[in-house]
């Protein structure tokens, strides 16, 4: 019998790719709760199977739903994720699964206390065929032991209409805890740590954005663990001319050889998404990943039956927010950011 899911918190589009990343795992979506209604509106006729509720309680309620998504406001997601778990609900939240240290000190606590599963959709990993496929090569040895990563999350604004609370710095939590957090994790997952991680030194700044005065619209983070280092660059500035909305990268550099991820667009003219280029002691290679499985789905869906560990290990979902929300904290010391 399929797990039944639900959603709590529709305000981030990636609400769209969580729950489909289950559905096309056999699960069963069958009620969503979110006080906007026009964005109730376009999730109900994208799932017309799912019952819209006014009051959260009713999935919170209802034993028959083993799992609830959100993709709430930033800074709501870590309360209805405690809530969720604190009903007996494992759950799959957005990234970043909360905007403060203090935030995931608490959902850290319940989630011990209940036994639930927290897991965090770092889609640029699990939902990029590409960076799946990195995986799989330096498991084998394809390029020895990993010594440093470079990860690039550029992102466009022009991609949407941005509603107001994603310009509030205590709303969206500030640039490295959103979108930093994705390369916290791939960090994490490429050098081969789930906890001895920390972070060296980082940046935030609002350069071409005097009008958006909360914005933070380039930040930067240096990581190291005992065997690597890693640096991260995230921004707003993709050009209107990119046929996408960010020219994601990814280097993995190792012993002997080097991978480098494409992730949404090659620029030399390759089309399609996800290419990715190895360099080792043999030559130079492109792989198409177009075909390559995204686990995740079915790795959670399984975890949420069998109570185990599959498609992320718990510490290093926490991990991975930890190391965002520091560098937040130590790019803005002496720094106020005006609401």
């Amino acid at each position: 019998m399929p797990i039944r899911f639900a959603a709590i918190g529709l305000n981030h589009s990636h609400i769209y790719g969580q729950v489909n990343l289950l559905l096309r795992e056999g699960a069963e979506l069958v009620a969503f709760h979110s006080p906007e209604d026009d964005l109730a509106q376009a999730f109900a006729e994208k799932y017309p199977q799912a019952k819209r509720v006014s009051d959260r309680r009713a999935i919170l309620e209802d034993p028959s739903i083993a799992l609830v998504l959100t993709a709430a406001i930033l800074n709501e997601r870590a309360a209805i994720s405690i809530e969720a778990m604190r009903h007996g609900k494992d759950v799959m939240s957005d990234k970043p699964g909360m905007t403060t240290l203090e935030q995931l000190g608490e959902v850290k606590r319940v989630q011990a206390e209940t036994g639930r599963i927290y897991s965090v959709c770092y889609s640029e990993h699990f939902e990029t065929r590409s960076t799946v496929k990195a995986g799989e090569l330096v498991a084998a040895g394809a390029i020895g032991k990993v010594v440093h990563t470079v990860g690039l999350g550029p992102h466009a604004i022009r991609n949407n209409q941005r509603p107001d609370w994603f310009f509030d710095r205590p709303r969206y939590g500030g640039i490295l805890t959103d979108i930093g957090s994705h390369q916290c994790e791939q960090f994490l997952f490429f050098s081969g740590t789930d906890t001895d991680a920390e972070v060296i030194s980082a940046t935030v700044n609002n350069r071409g954005n005097p009008d958006r005065p909360g914005l933070q619209d380039v930040g930067d983070i240096h990581l190291r663990t005992p065997t690597t280092t890693g640096y991260v660059r995230v921004d707003w500035f993709t050009p209107a001319g990119l046929p996408t909305w960010g020219d994601g990268r990814l280097t993995i550099l190792g012993t002997e050889g080097y991978i480098e991820l494409r992730k949404y667009v090659d620029i030399a003219g390759r089309p399609g998404t996800d290419h990715l280029f190895l360099v080792d002691g043999k030559g130079v290679q492109h792989i198409d990943c177009s075909a390559v499985e995204l686990p995740y789905g079915r790795q959670l869906i399984a975890d949420v039956l069998d109570r185990t560990e599959t498609a992320m290990p718990q510490v290093r979902a926490f991990k991975a927010m930890e190391l965002a929300l520091t560098a937040q904290k130590m790019a803005e010391i002496g720094t106020v950011w005006q609401q």
